[in-house]
């Protein structure tokens, strides 16, 4: 394939799916980000203490699912926050090879600490965006998230 065949079959960067999503990220998670710093957390840690504190215990796998996380990245990220006293391990109580994660009363208070901010920096990108365009946003990026692509690509 030549330079001009590339040229007229693929999207610019500027108008690139991936791209674009990848710019969209950086401009929502700055803020995010400063925040975290103010406290010594992780983006990843976060997410999971964000779920926790909605879902109450979950198991690793299902955690993982939830925060977007890779389950093994999960699991190092985990031991962290044990030892930070945010999160605790525990039996599962029906199967003693599985274990459920839960947020402690430190994991929460973070939560807690926060939840101004963080509802500040969620509600200056639906005013930035306009309440029905954000609503229509997370509609079409669930949509990307679940699409079945294996019926439009030949491999």
């Amino acid at each position: 394939m030549t330079h001009s065949d590339t040229k007229k079959n693929l999207p610019t960067t500027q108008r690139s799916l991936p791209m674009a999503l990848l710019r969209a990220r950086e401009n929502v998670m700055s803020p995010i980000r400063a925040m975290l710093g103010d406290f010594g957390l992780t983006e990843q840690q976060w997410r999971l203490l964000r779920v926790l504190s909605e879902s109450g215990p979950l198991e690793a796998t299902i955690l993982a699912n939830r925060a977007a996380l890779l389950l093994p990245s999960q699991t190092r990220i985990v031991q962290t926050m044990e030892q930070k006293g945010l999160v605790l391990r525990r039996p599962h109580p029906s199967d003693k090879r599985r274990h459920t994660l839960e947020i402690t009363s430190e994991g929460q208070a973070i939560i807690d600490d926060n939840l101004d901010r963080a509802k500040e920096i969620a509600d200056a990108f639906v005013m930035a965006l306009g309440k029905r365009k954000y609503d229509q946003l997370v509609d079409l990026l669930e949509d990307i998230e679940t699409a079945d692509l294996s019926k439009y690509l030949n491999r």
